[in-house]
């Protein structure tokens, strides 16, 4: 932890309050103290004893801790950009929490982390796509390093992620809120998707971040991936095209399309792709369109295909465990967290918050016993 003066802590204090959705008034009542005193703790004109920071960060929701870490940079840059008074998103709120975490494990040194990953995103010289034919081929090259075929369904997308150095969590925060957001660590990143939306959804939107993430964003919350025109959101538009092209590729969709609705029916071959590429159906119609492979009534009608349990038993198709479900955190994160349990490093609970409730008390491994003799390796 570092030290800090009192108008750094009362910053932090106040941006840690408004990022809760709160006013001064309300933290004030909520740990007894007036609003007049709580604007000068925010103002570092009055110092806080550690009791009554205890009681602020209890009341707000984060660790005393984190008022003493030094933020992440890309974040800095976000708060100082939108300025004192924005009203962040409960995504940006999520995003600093992990982001921070993340920040705290890897200054531990953990190699379990994986962020070496990032070292290859670094190396692949990777540019902004500004047209959608760059859009396309900067999927394809996401696919080369992701170590995906050109072809293939993309299977454990979380882990592909984290292979690259972006480690990818999920809460369900609601439907009125971010699809997911995303910041840049000074060395590989982290992503926050909101499991509220079905999985297909969760995978497009995971394919948007992974988007932003490789071509060094350094932050980013978005409302609504795939909802951007080349008018509002031109680069939001080519990361959209990016993400579909990147589940769906060209070289895949077009023969099977083509092959499966000749023999089966448009709806078969909708429902068949859609499983087969984890996608929604609203996805895979806008790929049809932009490939065109679908009129506009055809993209209507795939739009409204539903997949049955009928569908599922007959067409024998391949169901796997739904990533992105409710809280999760990425697996190379929950090993150096469980690495630092075994060494001793943090404590269970410590560890436990860390997991973000993912995890039992029963779950996390037990400490080593140590020799008698052991204590001799710590003395000099």
């Amino acid at each position: 932890m570092a030290d800090i003066d009192a108008r750094t802590l009362g910053e932090r204090i106040r941006d840690a309050r408004k990022r809760a959705g709160l006013s001064q008034e309300d933290l004030g009542h909520a740990v007894g103290i007036e609003r007049t005193v709580m604007n000068k703790i925010e103002s570092g004109i009055r110092k806080v004893t550690a009791l009554e920071l205890a009681d602020i960060a209890g009341a707000i929701g984060v660790r005393m801790s984190t008022f003493f870490e030094e933020p992440v940079p890309a974040l800095v840059a976000h708060r100082s950009s939108q300025g004192l008074d924005t009203a962040d998103s409960q995504v940006d709120t999520l995003l600093t929490t992990f982001a921070s975490e993340v920040a705290f494990v890897a200054s531990l040194g953990v190699n379990e982390l994986g962020l070496d990953g990032a070292e290859a995103v670094t190396q692949a010289g990777i540019t902004t796509p500004s047209t959608n034919a760059e859009a396309e081929a900067f999927a394809a090259q996401a696919r080369g390093l992701l170590a995906c075929s050109a072809t293939e369904p993309i299977s454990r997308f979380v882990e592909r992620v984290a292979a690259v150095g972006l480690l990818a969590f999920s809460r369900d925060i609601g439907k009125d809120t971010a699809d997911a957001g995303s910041v840049l660590l000074p060395r590989g990143g982290v992503c926050l998707v909101n499991s509220h939306m079905k999985v297909g959804r969760r995978r497009l939107a995971l394919a948007h971040e992974l988007g932003h993430y490789l071509i060094a964003d350094t932050y980013t919350v978005d409302w609504r991936v795939a909802g951007h025109s080349d008018q509002v959101v031109p680069l939001e538009s080519r990361l959209d095209r990016f993400a579909r092209a990147f589940l769906l590729p060209e070289a895949a969709i077009t023969p099977q399309w083509q092959e499966k609705a000749s023999r089966s029916g448009e709806r078969a071959a909708a429902i068949y792709l859609a499983s087969a590429y984890r996608v929604d159906m609203a996805t895979l119609a806008t790929r049809l369109k932009e490939l065109g492979l679908a009129d506009a009534e055809r993209v209507a009608a795939v739009r409204r295909y539903r997949t049955t349990q009928t569908d599922i038993v007959e067409m024998g198709l391949n169901v796997p465990p739904e990533e992105l479900a409710g809280t999760t955190v990425p697996r190379p994160f929950a090993r150096a967290v469980l690495r630092l349990v075994r060494d001793e490093r943090i404590s269970r609970e410590r560890a436990l918050d860390l997991l973000q409730g993912t995890f039992d008390e029963a779950d996390l491994p037990q400490v080593r016993q140590r020799r008698a003799d052991e204590i001799w390796r710590f003395v000099s």
